[in-house]
């Protein structure tokens, strides 16, 4: 509870000092950003972010609450100690814990190791960090003047040109990319000949496809664009002037020109001749991995980076599940315990309650919020709270009947002779003997979230596009079949995320199982 508290106050006055500085700092930002992009989290009139700062409070609250808890509460419980070794005793189950924290660790990094605006930037001697600032450089800042003066400044190209000069620097994060809005020029492959045929990398078979001699091999400028069968030049060919204009055609035939056609300034020979790279394979989107320019998982249909897309995926789920859980777990105990322990009628109309929603179509009701809501509330709170309403019934049985249980044993009986409230009885008597039901429900509960997220994203019914999510991935990756790494990626992300929650949620159900602390079975 005390490491705890301590990240939870940490993680609050870092959101308290970042606004307060306007420093974007990563994950602590979150709340500040959320509450700006969703109408309704911000006063109308002065655009005041309230939700940021309340969450910002309830961290900081929440975080000094469980210090002060974990010295005044006395010795930890022998029990809950015991729990813990058998916890860790169990390898696969303690292994996938801490590989689960690391990703979480790592998905709260943000913009420090996936994005596309620099982490440092000297230029003319003084230094700046975009990553970090609420508002967009543009090019002008960094000295590029003509149209583009007035654009977002493009720091993987103002990188390539400083490198070239040595006079600046730029420090980007470890994948360059952002996960959405992001699109790439289409990308290209070193083509190597051997005895006059071109193959692609390593492999044997000729070359068979679209090749290009580039004037930017980042921007995607093309000078020549031909058309290549059994390693050799053969079909049509295109080419471009500096300026972007079609200003070459020609016919080819085993590597030699039978027709050709040229309406630009000067000669032909001097066109051709210009100083360009050499013949790369020309890769449209969905693009395949090419570690030589970045992308080492590929790129999406709409020319996004895989990798940092599976980022921003998990940075979703992880978002996801630290929202849902909270409330949907608070609703289903607080409700549970009260049908278990009231009983009566109370219990018979929440179960008549209950029985009403499960009927109801959870995938009409999202076709209906989809359909209904305006695009500028679509995100993951209308999600989330559709999710939220469906969600908290299952828990709601298991403490029902837990509260049945316990509410004639003696420890209850006590408690009301003591003047105890209910209140106090549901939540400091009887909630903490129903603990194990609840750490065991947790994992499997995140799983269902996640898989939920997932389905509802590759209907297209989930979050909108400006998100980056797992399922609307694996749909880009059936609808290309020829593209196998989307899916590949994307299966093995989720499976593997799912995978590890369920050996946590394994190995908790077993360690607090209470048979094997007992003399009787």
């Amino acid at each position: 509870m005390r490491l705890l508290g301590l990240f939870s106050l940490l993680l609050g006055a870092l959101a308290a000092i970042g606004e307060c500085m306007g420093v974007a700092l990563p994950t602590a930002r979150w709340f500040f950003t959320v509450s700006r992009e969703v109408p309704f989290l911000k006063m109308a009139s002065s655009g005041f972010p309230w939700f940021g700062w309340l969450c910002t409070v309830l961290l900081i609250v929440g975080g000094l609450w469980m210090i002060v808890r974990s010295f005044t509460s006395g010795p930890p419980n022998p029990i809950t100690a015991r729990r813990i070794k058998r916890f860790c005793e169990i390898k696969r189950g303690y292994y996938s814990l801490i590989l689960l924290l690391v990703l979480g660790f790592i998905a709260m990094l943000d913009q420090a190791i996936v994005g596309k605006r620099a982490l440092a930037v000297n230029y003319g001697g003084k230094w700046t960090f975009p990553a970090f600032m609420p508002k967009e450089l543009k090019n002008k800042d960094f000295g590029i003047n003509g149209e583009t003066a007035e654009a977002p400044a493009d720091y993987r190209k103002l990188k390539r040109l400083w490198k070239e000069t040595g006079e600046h620097r730029v420090i980007m994060p470890l994948v360059p990319y952002d996960p959405t809005g992001d699109t790439l020029p289409p990308r290209s492959k070193k083509l190597t000949e051997r005895d006059g045929i071109y193959y692609e990398g390593s492999s044997r078979k000729p070359y068979w496809g679209l090749v290009a001699k580039y004037y930017d091999t980042a921007e995607g400028k093309m000078q020549l664009r031909h058309t290549m069968r059994k390693g050799k030049l053969t079909g049509a060919t295109d080419g471009w002037d500096a300026a972007g204009k079609p200003v070459y055609s020609a016919d080819y035939q085993n590597g030699e020109p039978v027709t050709e056609r040229y309406s630009g300034a000067g000669e032909k020979a001097d066109f051709l001749s210009q100083e360009t790279s050499d013949l790369r394979a020309v890769k449209y989107h969905p693009a395949p991995p090419i570690p030589e320019e970045g992308n080492w998982l590929g790129t999406t249909s709409q020319g996004y980076d895989v990798l940092s897309y599976l980022y921003g995926g998990l940075q979703v789920n992880f978002k996801a599940a630290l929202i849902y859980l909270p409330i949907v777990y608070f609703i289903g105990i607080t409700l549970g315990m009260m049908m278990g322990y009231f009983g009566g009628w109370f219990d018979l109309i929440s179960q008549r309650l209950i029985e009403i929603f499960s009927n109801v179509p959870f995938l009409f009701i999202v076709i209906i919020f989809s359909s209904m809501v305006p695009e500028k509330f679509k995100g993951l709170p209308i999600i989330l709270t559709i999710l939220i309403v469906f969600g908290w019934m299952g828990m709601t049985y298991l403490m029902r009947t837990a509260a049945y249980r316990d509410k004639e044993r003696d420890y209850i009986a006590a408690a009301k002779v003591l003047g105890a409230s209910t209140p106090r009885i549901l939540f400091r008597h009887l909630l903490p003997n129903t603990i194990s039901i609840i750490v065991t429900l947790v994992p499997f509960t995140m799983s269902g979230l996640i898989f939920s997220l997932t389905s509802l994203d590759y209907l297209g019914f989930g979050l909108p596009p400006e998100y980056a999510t797992w399922g609307r991935l694996l749909n880009d990756g059936l609808s290309n079949l020829s593209a196998p790494w989307l899916v590949t990626s994307t299966f093995i992300v989720l499976v593997g995320l799912l995978v590890l929650i369920t050996f946590i949620g394994e190995a908790v159900r077993e360690a607090f199982d209470p048979k094997k602390f007992t003399y009787y079975r």
